[in-house]
């Protein structure tokens, strides 16, 4: 196999009902938003936490006569973690490489986000591939490159009050883990590790954990895991903080429900966070 196309995880997508809402909770959780951005070629748009190597992605319907992807099919279910993007320098090199490993990418296609700042407007350009639900199981997914990293990674995007730094994975509730390990081994190789039937997957320094209710309530007893859409479902976003200190002290400030676990975490309740359980360890 050669190297690895992927180099770990581009962005997580948190699906809202309303985005200034959203803007106005992430705001009060510490987070230092972009300015709302609208994607030109389909009927969503969003705000985006932005970290030094991926970024939180604040989904929302904002034109329903157009196509939103599935967006607002899966709100039905309520607000929450919807997938996730791969990184890759290159998504035209990745298609081959996936087509080499036996995997069925789509072509490569453009996607485009305009946002407003004060010296005008930005386009900031992206090159996606998509691949069959199969080939991601129980996880909705695609490949994104940044064509205009430089519009979207502004130094003062980096810096977040709570002073979390960045994203270190998911977790995903599922009903079985075997049926996962031949799809992410042909997708991933060698990363793919299976402990007491959790399956984690090793995606460059981010891991995608895959578990059953039972197994990932076991991994997180003060979590008090518990999904109202149907399985399999992205139970919680794991995120890495310069100072837990810092970060407590940031929700405590601005009276955000949180939790001290066992293992040194923070835990953030999904109604404090867009219906995403957020999971905060030190970095």
């Amino acid at each position: 196999m050669t190297a690895q196309p992927l180099a770990g995880i581009d962005h997580v997508l948190i699906a809202v009902d309303d985005l200034e809402r959203a803007r106005m909770a992430w705001t009060r959780l510490g987070f230092t938003l972009t300015p709302r951005g609208r994607h030109l070629q389909q009927g969503t748009g969003n705000y985006c936490a932005m970290f030094a190597r991926d970024y939180i992605e604040l989904l929302g319907v904002v034109d329903a006569a157009r196509d939103v992807g599935g967006l607002e099919a899966f709100l039905r279910e309520g607000e929450g973690l919807r997938g996730l993007a791969f990184a890759t320098r290159s998504g035209d090199a990745t298609a081959v490489e996936l087509q080499r490993r036996g995997l069925h990418p789509t072509p490569p296609r453009d996607l485009s986000r305009q946002f407003e700042l004060p010296e005008g407007t930005e386009l900031a350009r992206f090159k996606l591939v998509s691949l069959p639900p199969a080939e991601t199981p129980a996880l909705s997914a695609f490949v994104c490159q940044h064509l205009t990293p430089e519009l979207v990674r502004r130094p003062q995007w980096l810096a977040h009050a709570n002073g979390i730094v960045g994203i270190a994975g998911v977790s995903v509730m599922v009903t079985a883990t075997e049926p996962l390990r031949e799809p992410y081994e042909r997708l991933f190789g060698a990363a793919v590790v299976t402990t007491d039937a959790v399956l984690t997957v090793h995606v460059g320094n981010h891991r995608l954990v895959f578990a059953t209710p039972d197994d990932l309530s076991a991994l997180y007893p003060e979590a008090g895991l518990a999904l109202d859409r149907p399985l399999p479902a992205i139970a919680s976003l794991n995120l890495l903080s310069r100072d837990l200190g810092r970060t407590a002290d940031h929700l405590t400030q601005w009276h955000v429900a949180h939790e001290a676990a066992g293992d040194g975490t923070l835990l953030v309740p999904p109604e404090e966070a867009s219906g995403a359980l957020l999971i905060i360890a030190r970095a």
